[in-house]
């Protein structure tokens, strides 16, 4: 149930909401977990829109977008590391209309602590997370 935070300059993408939902649907089929209500509300992606100039490298440049990547603890190998970096570049660069831009775009995958998955008010592990994903198939199938 990963959260995705792209950051980019304002008015770079022409459609905010479709890149938030395409980069959420990006990590949900490369994390292969059950297609279930569960994992459609609660893996999200957030497009935060910032100021020209609100952020540049050493050199003064300031055309590029950061993406992070925010899932439990596992939750991606390195083949769906591998996976989630190149897919979620394309659809910056394409969303941007600039096929330069996967040369600009940093993608940070970063794992919560074990125990650390805050969902319905509680701090999930992993196999509580497990559970709970059992218990909707078992309830969507009964």
């Amino acid at each position: 149930m990963p959260m995705i935070d792209i950051y980019a300059t304002a008015g770079l993408f022409a459609d905010v909401h479709e890149v938030a939902r395409a980069a959420a649907t990006i990590v949900k089929e490369v994390e292969q977990v059950p297609d279930i209500p569960m994992f459609h509300k609660n893996t999200a992606a957030f497009v935060h829109e910032l100021v020209p100039g609100a952020f540049t490298n050493v050199d003064g440049d300031t055309d590029y977008v950061r993406v992070q990547v925010l899932t439990n603890s596992g939750a991606l190998d390195r083949d769906k590391q591998v996976a989630v970096v190149r897919r979620l570049t394309d659809l910056v660069a394409s969303a941007a209309g600039d096929p330069t831009l996967v040369d600009r775009t940093w993608v940070l995958l970063t794992e919560a602590v074990e125990g650390g998955w805050g969902l319905w008010g509680h701090a999930h592990t992993n196999a509580e997370i497990v559970d709970a994903a059992r218990a909707e198939i078992g309830r969507l199938r009964g």
